[in-house]
């Protein structure tokens, strides 16, 4: 028997409601969230409580477009840009939303990225 798209998308929606019943973000520690595609990865610092985007970055942007945009090392780079972003907007420590995803491969080296970019999780 073989799982439809609908029934993944409806298991991985609950995976990711079951990871924001735990995981807030706050003015001091906001979240910072990842989603990834087939092909392309997406990060987001994120303040729940004002509903603001403080720092995103992506592999849709012009410059990381151009070479391959569903590995590791596109991941990482994604993970650096809004590490550097975050710090810029005055943001240290945050708290990490894998979206319902496994914190293995393209997850977690946004993750790694964004902690070479300085944050603190």
């Amino acid at each position: 028997m073989t799982v439809s798209t609908k029934q993944k998308q409806r298991a991985l929606a609950r995976r990711h409601q079951r990871v924001r019943k735990t995981v807030k973000g706050t003015p001091e520690r906001p979240r910072l969230a990842v989603f990834r595609s087939n092909k392309h990865i997406h990060a987001q610092v994120i303040d729940d409580v004002a509903g603001r985007t403080l720092a995103a970055a992506s592999t849709v942007e012009a410059d990381l477009k151009g070479a391959a945009t569903g590995n590791k090392a596109a991941a990482t780079q994604v993970g650096k840009r809004v590490g550097e972003r975050a710090k810029a907007a005055g943001v240290a420590r945050v708290v990490f939303d894998r979206g319902g995803f496994l914190y293995h491969g393209r997850v977690a080296a946004v993750a790694d990225g964004a902690r070479e970019a300085g944050l603190e999780f």
